[in-house]
């Protein structure tokens, strides 16, 4: 599911400072003050520190690791970054050991083609140890440097591409059961959509019925209810999501036998649900621009650097995980696709990098 979620110029790090005094050109030679820099090279630690800290390490990943699979959030957090980085692992072992599969083939072709007429090549068994023919000698060398060459290697490949595959295809499965229950978090964003907008009904009618101080109007603005455009843009965003969310949870239990629609349903059903994910990734970035222009006219005046930092780096993620997911929707809503399974793999593995790399800094 698609997440739900001004720029200040800073200095720049990697400028050049300014050359000191001693550096400056001269007449003559002038003594630098500043003792030469002398970096201390980094010494390795010895193999028995390592391994004395190995326990303690592997402890610490434990922990943070059940940490951050404590909550349905940081399961799917995990389960998105090994389902598409297996998928595009697959795929690029699925590649890499076809061609090199297709090239021994050709090498085999032209090996053969150098024989002489009427020879015959019998192939055999790993067991077998005999040849027949009119050119045993060259039939068996032949054998000899292809068993030898990448088919090992290539038939490896295949089968690591063959178990991240299947890898891939349980973790989403298993994201979809876990989505399936996804309704009831949309149920509490409807019934706050109803207290905000309530709130900002009662508080349009009673701003307009009496003054406040500008200490009061100072508060009063902090805890604000969105305005009446941003409530409207909140209740599409929901609408969207429930019909996404309602359409593949009955195509995924249509499949499984609990409901009863057809595999035709189920397949339109689909392509819909994606349909409905691309609008919402849409308005997504409509608003991620909005916000940025907004934040960009209010940032002229004096603000906390760190915090306008922080902030640009959250909307830059958000912008970059919704941007992943836009070709991958239309790709999903498609009648015949439009990407292919490495850049499927790529593409949906930028969102699950993001998150997870969020989610273990949350477990320091």
């Amino acid at each position: 599911m698609a997440d739900s979620a001004a720029t200040i110029p800073t200095p720049d790090p990697e400028a050049p400072a300014a050359a000191p005094v001693a550096d400056l050109p001269s007449g003559e030679p002038i003594p630098s003050s500043a003792p030469p820099s002398t970096t201390p090279r980094r010494q390795p630690l010895p193999l028995g520190t390592l391994l004395a800290a190995l326990p303690s390490n592997v402890d610490a990943f434990l922990t943070r690791l059940d940490k951050c699979l404590s909550t349905p959030s940081g399961i799917d957090t995990v389960m998105l970054f090994l389902c598409y980085t297996s998928k595009f692992s697959a795929s690029v072992l699925s590649s890499l050991s076809q061609s090199a599969l297709r090239r021994s083939a050709r090498e085999w072709i032209a090996l053969v083609a150098t024989l002489p007429r009427g020879t015959t090549v019998v192939f055999s068994s790993p067991s077998a140890t005999s040849t027949t023919g009119t050119s045993t000698a060259a039939a068996a060398a032949a054998a000899g440097a292809t068993k030898t060459r990448l088919p090992s290697a290539a038939a490896l490949a295949l089968l690591l591409s063959k178990r991240l595959s299947a890898l891939s295809s349980l973790l989403s499965e298993a994201r979809m059961i876990l989505r399936l229950w996804a309704l009831l978090g949309m149920y509490f964003w409807a019934r706050r959509l109803v207290r905000q907008t309530r709130l900002s009904s009662s508080s349009s009618s009673s701003s307009s019925s009496s003054s406040q101080s500008k200490e009061e109007d100072e508060s009063a603005a902090a805890a604000a209810p969105p305005s009446k455009p941003a409530l409207a843009l909140e209740y599409l965003r929901l609408a969207l999501c429930v019909a996404f969310q309602a359409l593949e949870n009955g195509a995924y239990l249509s499949s499984r036998g609990v409901l009863g629609w057809t595999p035709a349903q189920q397949a339109r059903a689909f392509k819909w649900s994606a349909r409905l994910w691309a609008a919402y990734v849409g308005i997504e970035l409509g608003r991620l621009a909005a916000e940025r222009v907004s934040g960009s006219s209010r940032g002229s005046g004096g603000g906390n650097a760190e915090s306008a930092a922080r902030e640009r780096t959250e909307w830059t993620k958000k912008v970059v995980r919704q941007l992943a997911w836009a070709p991958l929707t239309l790709h999903w809503g498609s009648e015949k696709g439009l990407l292919s399974e490495t850049a499927v793999g790529a593409l949906a593995s930028i969102p699950g990098i993001i998150q997870l790399r969020d989610l273990w800094a949350s477990t320091a």
